[in-house]
């Protein structure tokens, strides 16, 4: 990566991390203020992601983990409220690069795109019905919704991205890195070992 890239990374790293915004608007931001303009000198997401990690490890060591742990239950909480729907955790979340400005991002394979909503208006839940880009680059549907977080005693937002029930199995592919992006209410429990 070049220095200019890891300048744009690093600044990028600290509004995700300190304003909660995402990737994309963390770099056209940074490469804004570095007087930038053009995709071409942007780093990749994956270069963001280390130095999001990197950035938490120096300013959030302390809080970062208990902030993980609280976003990770409270997903866990809407993952078991969902479970028809075979949902999986991806995201700053799974991936353990959150804090408690990040969003919990849920995708659900469902044999019928409307039938999380109706579970949503049964269980009387508020949420907002949207479109948004999904996992190859195809628009899908999603329902976000507002989840308080006893243990950060706020609302964090949670996003149920509703995917064909098929879906699921390209949705495993193994990332750049080599590791899962998302995974099952089984596999997020054995995340959180004995703090589930």
């Amino acid at each position: 990566m070049t220095e200019l890239k890891s300048e744009i990374a690093a600044q990028a790293a600290r509004w995700v991390v300190e304003e909660g915004l995402d990737y994309g608007a963390a770099k056209r931001r940074a490469a804004k203020e570095l007087g930038l303009s053009g995709k071409g000198a942007l780093p990749g997401n994956d270069e963001v992601e280390d130095a999001v990690m990197d950035y938490i490890a120096v300013f959030c060591a302390e809080t970062q983990p208990r902030e993980l742990l609280a976003l990770r239950q409270l997903a866990l909480v809407w993952m078991d409220r969902l479970q028809d729907f075979r949902p999986h955790l991806g995201g700053a979340v799974w991936q353990g690069s959150a804090t408690r400005l990040s969003d919990i991002y849920l995708q659900l394979f469902c044999d019928d795109c409307k039938s999380a909503e109706i579970v949503l208006i049964d269980q009387r839940v508020k949420y907002v019905a949207r479109s948004v880009m999904g996992l190859h680059g195809e628009t899908v549907d999603a329902l976000s919704v507002h989840a308080f977080c006893p243990d950060l005693q706020e609302e964090i937002g949670v996003h149920l991205m509703i995917y064909d029930h098929d879906d699921v199995r390209g949705a495993l592919k193994p990332d750049a890195k080599g590791r899962v992006p998302r995974g099952d209410t089984k596999a997020l429990r054995n995340l959180l070992g004995g703090a589930a």
